[in-house]
């Protein structure tokens, strides 16, 4: 994905002369076409948003929160094309008094990229084209001719003909939400958009209209219902059925009855301002309202209720929703995707297979029921062991829920293809004579390999040899050999056991399976930090494999990245999937991540988009929670040690990563310091390692060194640089005594202006991190704080960086006996 500028259309030939801040129209006549253009005039939001507006409606009151038409930026910097609720004042100008309400989007899922163009014709209405002229969205107005298109004051976007005769409009293809007045007819559907909030795989849910009401369901194959509001006219609802987002009720309806006859749904009580009902991507149903007392939006209503163990995704896959008190668990076998964060489901530690049924059988969880699972097409009048059977036969049935009145042989029977969150059943809790059980397919564990023979320590058939010096020699030769046998044994065996019996391990390859993955490792990523990186495919899914090449510090290594590694788990540092420990294969297993590493985006960005403000402050508090996380939120202070852009990855969102461990060091939390040797990149050390006595403070350093280098777009160290130019953190010095630090800032970041406040906070941010003296740098946790505007930059820094500070180069980071480090040249997908 690249990231892109949003799109701003500029209505007609409206003149910016002589009022910079546009006064919207709520119509614009066909032709006309709106293209992007960075020094089109945004609005930005607290949130880092972007409303760039086309068509707006203004408030019947003459101000406040009013409809729009125009492109939307969330945080990750994408144009979509949208409607939304934002604040004008009595002029049309609007203003960030809070972010825009996004009520209906044209392209959520394909976000368009800078000079993208939206265009207005008579023949095809509006038609979206990427920047590469590609069609992403288009309305379907048939052989019709589009005279215009409008706002109404209800938020509805309409293409009208020359006789003002609707031929299209946005009610008619709802997307996640209604406003008061709009109706959901039978066939349509309100589909959640996703969450900015996660990088991991997420499910979404829908909202239709059936014959008996309103269905809730997760979008998966097939769907899985999980909420409903019933109806109970006698009379069956027929295709004619529509249900409207009334003024305090929701109210079924069909073309067929006559109106007094429709159904109250739901009452709402009488709106007390503007309101939006959402189906949100967490599955709830919420109606908002704009509060004039605060200025703001207030949840008032969640339609399906707020008791958190309801919803599928309320633990996330295979996760045990607890209805006490809400908390998450796993299954017994599997670990948390992400530590800390328990919400976001499990994993198997070993994943089942088709290949083999005989490899998979039944874990078992009493007492659960499956989230609010309400759906009466399951199979009834079973037995428990037939149903698990119909399961085992299917592949694609991963789980059974099993319920049970009064005897194990008359109970209702729910196969699932794909497996959502459990809840402690409350049915089998009250009542003795019914229960509800999970039975979850799992893998048959491999038998634990023999442990090799005892080798006797006496020898036989060697003869008496009486009086013989030779006899004798010969058996102190032959104890000594069979206790060096013993000993080189025992400890591949102490290895081999500290290995497979680290707690929460990821999956265990043989080499041969890596081969196959990696198509004989044939497509290299990179190669740096003691090894080759190659990509691999593994179970339908793209990974990327690192083998290390020195065995001697190597394996070192490897003990230390699978220790460290395979024991935390956060949304913020790669994850080690899996590894090889065939007698010298010494081989790491990752997720793979396609935006490769950071430096590429920052130092060379030939052919690539450059990554705008919104993107890179992300990405910089991305690296912060990562660090975070290992300083102060591990059972043991972990210190990186060599954070620089080549061991920062990026997904396919841009959501950074902490990577590359093979530095890392374990401090117990009772110690302030340690002594090590010196290890890192030059360019990214702090000045204390000339005495090796170090603390978790230096990666606050090399952190600060990278933070510099996104804002500047360059490295700190430059040999292709004149010469006072080659240190930017020298530079950067001089700049700040100058007060010429914006004379740094990348050339390719683009709205600076806009965001000049920002980036210069963040950038004196960097400059605390880069104290000489390291008890006067932040910890990571308070600059998460800064970053989240929750706290301040301390004000009485010390500018001089450099002044201070030995130079320290290629040579000295490798006095004090340390072992010189390679060449990094990371940057690819890995």
């Amino acid at each position: 994905m690249t990231s892109c500028l949003p799109v701003l259309a500029i209505l007609l030939s409206f003149s910016f002369l002589v009022n910079p801040q546009p006064l919207y129209k709520s119509t614009a006549i066909a032709p006309i076409s709106w293209i992007n253009s960075p020094t089109l005039p945004s609005t930005k939001f607290s949130n880092h948003s972007i409303a760039r507006v086309l068509l707006l409606q203004l408030n019947p009151d003459g101000y406040g929160p009013s409809f729009a038409a125009g492109f939307y930026c969330d945080f990750y910097f994408v144009g979509i094309f949208s409607i939304f609720i934002i604040d004008a004042g009595s002029t049309g100008i609007v203003t960030n008094s809070f972010p825009p309400q996004v009520i209906w989007t044209a392209n959520e899922d394909h976000p368009v990229n800078e000079n993208a163009t939206l265009q207005l014709t008579s023949q095809s209405g509006l038609t979206l084209r990427d920047s590469d002229g590609s069609i992403i969205w288009t309305t379907d107005v048939g052989n019709r001719s589009v005279a215009g298109i409008n706002i109404t004051e209800y938020g509805n976007l309409v293409l009208f003909d020359k006789d003002n005769s609707s031929i299209w409009q946005s009610w008619e293809q709802p997307t996640d939400s209604l406003v008061i007045g709009q109706s959901l007819v039978g066939g349509q559907s309100l589909i959640s958009a996703r969450s900015i909030n996660t990088d991991l795989t997420e499910m979404s849910y829908l909202l239709t209209l059936l014959a008996g009401g309103l269905f809730a369901f997760v979008n998966s194959d097939p769907p899985q219902l999980y909420d409903q509001i019933s109806l109970n006219m006698n009379k069956s609802v027929d295709n004619s059925a529509f249900m409207t987002f009334a003024n305090g009720t929701l109210k079924m309806s069909s073309m067929l009855h006559k109106p007094n006859e429709s159904q109250v749904l739901n009452n709402l009580g009488a709106a007390k301002g503007i309101q939006y009902m959402k189906l949100e991507s967490d599955g709830h149903l919420k109606i908002y309202e704009y509060n004039l007392t605060n200025k703001g939006w207030n949840m008032v209503r969640d339609l399906f209720g707020t008791e958190k163990c309801n919803y599928p995704d309320s633990c996330g896959q295979y996760g045990i929703c607890s209805i006490n008190n809400g908390q998450c668990s796993c299954p017994q076998g599997y670990f948390m995707q992400v530590d800390q964060l328990p919400e976001l489901g499990c994993s198997a530690i070993t994943p089942i297979t088709c290949e083999d049924v005989n490899t998979n059988h039944w874990l078992t969880i009493d007492n659960v029921s499956y989230f609010n699972y309400i759906d009466d097409t399951a199979f009834s009048r079973i037995d428990v062991d037939s149903c698990k059977e119909a399961c085992l036969r299917n592949c694609s049935c991963k789980a059974v829920v099993y319920y049970s009145y009064g005897n194990s042989y008359n109970g209702r029977c729910f196969p699932l293809s794909e497996v959502f969150s459990f809840k402690i059943d409350q049915i089998g809790l009250e009542s003795p004579d019914s229960y509800g059980s999970a039975h979850i397919k799992v893998l048959v564990p491999s038998p634990s390999p023999l442990a090799p023979p005892q080798l006797s320590s006496s020898r036989v058939g060697l003869g008496p040899i009486l009086g013989s010096t030779f006899g004798a020699l010969l058996l102190l030769i032959a104890l000594i050999n069979i206790y060096l046998v013993c000993l080189r044994r025992g400890e591949e065996e102490q290895d081999k056991d500290f290995i497979e019996h680290l707690p929460g391990m990821p999956t265990r390859f043989s080499f041969e399976e890596l081969q196959v993955a990696t198509e004989n490792f044939t497509k290299k990523l990179g190669e740096g930090g003691f090894g080759i990186v190659f990509e691999g495919s593994w179970a339908n899914k793209r990974i990327a494999v690192k083998c290390l090449y020195n065995i001697g510090h190597g394996n070192k290594d490897f003990l230390m990245e699978v220790e460290t590694i395979g024991s935390i788990h956060h949304i913020n540092l790669v994850r080690l999937t899996g590894f090889c420990a065939d007698k010298l294969n010494r081989i790491l297993v990752y997720e793979y991540m396609c935006n490769g590493s950071l430096d590429k985006w920052i130092y060379s960005i030939e052919g690539r988009v450059p990554l705008n403000w919104p993107v890179r402050f992300k990405i910089i508090t991305d690296i912060a929670k990562g660090l975070c996380y290992l300083h102060e939120e591990c059972t043991q202070k972990i210190v990186h040690f060599d954070i620089k852009p080549e061991n920062i990855l990026l997904d396919e969102r841009f959501n950074a990563k902490v990577s590359d461990f093979g530095l890392s060091k374990l401090i117990d939390r009772e110690k302030s310091r340690v002594m090590t040797k010196m290890r890192g990149t030059p360019g990214y050390l702090a000045p204390e390692w000339l005495t090796a006595m170090v603390t978790e403070k230096v990666d606050v350093y090399s952190f600060g060194v990278v933070v510099v280098e996104v804002l500047c777009g360059r490295r700190n160290l430059d040999y292709s640089q004149i010469e006072e130019n080659r240190h930017l953190i020298a530079l950067m010095e001089q700049k700040s005594k100058r007060n010429e630090l914006l004379d740094l800032i990348d050339k390719n970041l683009g709205d600076v202006e806009l965001y000049e406040e920002e980036i210069m906070n963040v950038m004196k941010l960097a400059m605390w991190c880069l104290q000489w003296d390291g008890n006067r740098r932040p910890s990571m946790s308070a600059v998460v704080k800064v970053l989240e505007r929750s706290m301040e930059v301390e004000s009485s820094l010390d500018y001089n960086f450099i002044s201070s500070i030995p130079m320290i180069t290629n040579e000295a980071s490798q006095v004090n006996d340390s072992t010189p480090l390679p060449t990094s040249s990371l940057s690819g997908p890995r």
